[in-house]
C-alpha cells in the first residue's frame, strides 16, 4: 500500500502570528509542501485561533489541489464551518486552551453521545471523518461503532520514548501502535498516524503495512529553518518511502 504524507502547516501560522503580520504565509507553505511531494495538507483551526485562522481555512479550501484535512474540536462552531467549507476530511481532536499541543487522543468512549450526531452531520455533508485516538483495540471498536471511516493513531508517546533514548518503552509503544493498526484495519477502518513524528522516529511507524497516511507538522517546520520547507518535505518523503519499501 502506498504511504501518503500529510503536511501540517499550523506552525507557519504560529510564526506569522508572533509578529501580527502576513509573513510567513501558510498558504505559500502549503503550496511548497505539495510541490515537494506532500499528498495532502492538514490545518488545525483552534478555538482561540492561536495559529491557523478562519481566512486561512477558507483560502486553503479554495486553492488546494490536494486533499485538505481540517483538524478541529467537535464543537458546533467547527462542525458548521467544516460543512460550509467542505474539506476532503475532518479530523476530530481533543482541545484545551491551556495545552501547548494536542495532549493524547480523543476520548471517543466517554464522548460517544456527544460525537455521534456530529460525525453523522459531517458524513452527511460528504466529509470524510477521522478520529484522532489512542492506539488501543477497545478504541478501535468504538470508532467502528461510531461509523467513522478513519482513525489517526496518536504517536506522541512513542516519539517521546524515541527522543528519550528509552529502548524498552519505544518497543512497547511501537507494539501498541502495531496492534491497534492491525486490529483497526481488520474492522475495515483506514489507519492514519501522527503527532511528534520526525526523521528519527518515522521509519518504524512507516513500516507498519496497515498505515495509509502519516500527518507530520512540527518536525517539518522546525527542519525547514535549516534546509527549507521543500527539502524538509522531500527528506521526510524519502525516509517514509525507504521504510515502507
Amino acid at each position: 500500500m502506498p504511504l501518503r504524507l500529510g503536511v501540517n502547516i499550523d506552525h507557519v501560522a504560529t510564526v506569522r502570528n508572533a509578529r501580527g503580520g502576513v509573513h510567513p504565509d501558510p498558504i505559500r507553505a502549503a503550496r511548497t509542501a505539495v510541490e515537494a511531494g506532500a499528498d495532502g495538507i492538514t490545518a488545525h483551526l483552534r478555538e482561540d485561533r492561536r495559529h491557523i485562522r478562519d481566512a486561512d481555512m477558507e483560502t486553503l479550501a479554495r486553492v488546494l489541489t490536494v486533499p485538505l484535512n481540517f483538524e478541529m474540536a467537535a464543537t458546533d462552531e467547527m462542525i458548521a464551518l467544516a460543512i460550509r467549507l467542505r474539506p476532503h476530511a475532518a479530523c476530530l481532536v481533543p482541545e484545551k486552551r491551556e495545552e501547548r499541543t494536542t495532549e493524547g487522543g480523543l476520548d471517543i468512549i466517554g464522548g460517544r453521545d456527544h460525537l455521534t450526531p456530529r460525525i453523522a452531520a459531517l458524513s452527511g455533508a460528504g466529509i470524510r471523518v477521522s478520529l484522532f485516538v489512542e492506539p488501543d483495540e477497545v478504541v478501535m471498536d468504538m470508532a467502528h461503532a461510531l461509523k467513522a471511516p478513519v482513525v489517526e493513531l496518536h504517536t506522541g508517546t512513542y516519539c517521546e520514548a524515541v527522543a528519550a533514548g528509552d529502548a524498552e518503552r519505544t518497543a512497547a509503544e511501537l507494539a501498541r501502535i502495531a496492534r491497534a493498526a492491525e486490529y483497526g484495519a481488520g474492522l475495515g477502518l483506514e489507519i492514519h498516524a501522527g503527532h511528534g513524528l520526525a526523521l528519527d522516529s518515522v521509519g518504524a511507524v512507516a513500516r507498519l503495512p496497515q498505515i495509509a497516511e502519516l500527518n507530520i507538522g512540527h518536525a517539518l517546520i522546525g527542519e525547514a529553518i535549516f534546509v527549507g520547507l521543500g527539502q524538509a518535505v522531500r527528506d521526510m518523503r524519502a525516509a517514509m518511502d525507504a521504510a515502507r519499501a
